[in-house]
């Protein structure tokens, strides 16, 4: 209960000097992760993450919930197949070699990892979090095609990284409980589909009924929001009834309603700008606890690799994507720098820990992805003003190139 209280009033300090601390480069995210770490040493002996794992979970599975049917109703997904070719090769091209490169990378770092831990690690990893870095967003200057590139981007990564965490999860088991690879392959690919179907019902069956009473002038503006709301969350809790994915659910609900919605989607915006958020602050908070508990973990390869994730694995694969459209190198280099981690790798390798308790590299898989989205709250968040300003000086500079 102390920590419960502690959060909250550290989110209350927050709020009063939000403009201030904000104006200083200093985020939420930050100073959550700070005073989690404060947390962390001060509850140490109260707080014991595994009794506390389901309570956790259902807050970490319905944060993300609400995130993956909010972004992706506002993606636009008609406009972005036409219009968004960088955001196409990012996550066509760019995403695929970033989980490839993550994947091999873990294999050569972590020799204690399986294959498929190593892939697991990989993709949780590959999802990024525009949140991190909103200040680039914010910044008018910028060229609004490659912000909206960046944003479309970390609005549909982290629902397409979740197929691949399920297939991953199922070889997995697998090859720890010596079972056919095929049985649960195939079950993996049901339950994906199962998880789409579950999520157009919801997406266009209630987005339709929502448009049409809109149209009639039934629905008030308030209770659109609510009405968007319980989709994504029924979406969520109806597929994982039946042994699906909710999360595919609630991103392909989000999807398909905003397709119907259009413009009338980002009334969800509001909803979860709020409410919403307290849940993600809460899984920030909780990273700096995690971290006090599991820094015995800590080793120089998860150090490196962390660094690596959201470098070398990151720009590289993201440089490669952009090549051949005439996107220079600084464009290049801005872009794949700004692909921070967050909520999503948090949430997906708890989501993965509970699917396979028994992975024996649990610990390290753990560590090196808490690591990694603390060393993103702290570099993004600190560079992402100066480095976006730099980058809009030297656009105006060279307004040809």
């Amino acid at each position: 209960m102390l920590e419960i209280i502690f959060f909250l009033m550290v989110i209350f300090i927050f709020a009063l000097f939000s403009r201030k601390l904000e104006n200083n480069s200093i985020t939420s995210q930050m100073f959550l992760v700070f005073t989690g770490l404060i947390a962390g040493l001060l509850f140490f002996t109260r707080f014991d993450f595994q009794d506390s794992f389901p309570y956790i979970l259902i807050v970490a599975e319905l944060a993300l919930v609400l995130v993956l049917f909010s972004d992706a109703s506002r993606i636009g997904l008609s406009y972005t197949i036409k219009e968004h070719e960088l955001t196409l090769r990012l996550l066509g091209v760019g995403m695929p070699l970033s989980i490839f490169a993550g994947v091999f990378l873990a294999i050569f770092l972590f020799t204690e990892l399986s294959i498929w831990e190593a892939a697991i690690l990989g993709v949780v990893l590959v999802p990024t979090d525009a949140a991190l870095g909103e200040s680039v967003f914010d910044n008018k200057k910028l060229p609004s095609k490659l912000k909206k590139a960046l944003e479309i981007e970390s609005g549909l990564n982290d629902g397409l990284a979740v197929p691949f965490l399920v297939l991953f999860i199922a070889w997995s088991v697998a090859e720890e409980t010596f079972q056919p690879v095929t049985f649960f392959v195939i079950t993996a690919l049901q339950q994906i589909l199962f998880s789409v179907i579950v999520g157009l019902i919801f997406g266009l069956g209630g987005g339709w009924l929502l448009l049409k009473s809109r149209q009639k002038n039934w629905i008030t503006s308030k209770y659109l929001k609510i009405g968007l709301l319980t989709l994504a969350v029924a979406s969520w809790l109806l597929t994982d009834q039946i042994g699906g994915s909710g999360f595919i659910a609630a991103f392909v609900g989000g999807l398909s309603a905003g397709y119907l919605l259009k413009d009338m989607a980002n009334y969800y915006t509001d909803l979860t700008a709020t409410e919403g958020n307290i849940l993600v602050m809460a899984m920030f908070f909780l990273l700096g606890i995690l971290l006090i508990q599991y820094y015995p973990y800590i080793t120089l390869n998860v150090i490196i690799y962390s660094i690596l994730s959201l470098t070398l694995i990151r720009i590289v694969p993201v440089a490669l994507s952009l090549t051949g459209i005439g996107t220079n190198w600084r464009s290049k280099l801005f872009m794949g720098w700004f692909g921070p981690r967050g909520l999503a790798s948090i949430v997906l390798i708890l989501i993965a820990l509970e699917e396979q308790p028994a992975f024996p590299g649990e610990n390290t898989m753990l560590v090196t992805v808490l690591c990694t989205v603390l060393i993103s709250v702290f570099a993004h968040g600190i560079s992402a003003n100066t480095l976006s300003n730099l980058y809009a000086r030297w656009i105006k500079n060279n307004p040809n190139t």
